[in-house]
């Protein structure tokens, strides 16, 4: 049985992959970005949980990543904008991740332009995306 790190990851992959751009987890960049933009969700760290004794919760604020990308020539200020909205939409659709999370919290971009030689330079950003949910152990 998955934990709930696990299943919690699980379900904000599924809630990426709703969107046009190619999702990955925990991958390497591919050599060529989509056209409609490429998103690799990193599992970040759980952190040091708030803890509860009676009865025993561990309460995690999750740290995921999202490396964000989009190569799209003269548009790609555009195209990459249209993704983070879409980012920001898919996961304000439901916080809760089907009731997996107490809370779902992106925060927002730091973006950045990186020049690849003799191509169309990419945009890219991190988002951190915070997940708030609750355990019965630390390895649950």
């Amino acid at each position: 049985m998955p934990t709930t790190r696990e299943t919690v990851l699980a379900a904000l992959l599924a809630r990426l992959e709703l969107l046009a751009a190619t999702v990955l987890r925990d991958d390497v960049s591919p050599e060529r970005i989509p056209p409609a933009g490429l998103i690799i969700l990193r599992d970040g760290q759980p952190g040091e949980p708030d803890v509860t004794l009676s009865p025993l919760r561990y309460h995690y604020q999750h740290r995921a990543e999202l490396e964000v990308v989009v190569q799209a020539g003269t548009s790609r200020a555009s195209a990459f904008d249209t993704l983070i909205a879409s980012i920001g939409t898919a996961l304000e659709t439901d916080r809760t991740l089907g009731g997996l999370c107490d809370w779902v919290e992106p925060e927002a971009p730091a973006s950045v332009d990186l020049p690849i030689e003799g191509a169309a330079a990419l945009k890219a950003a991190i988002i951190t995306v915070v997940l708030h949910y609750t355990t019965n152990g630390p390895l649950a």
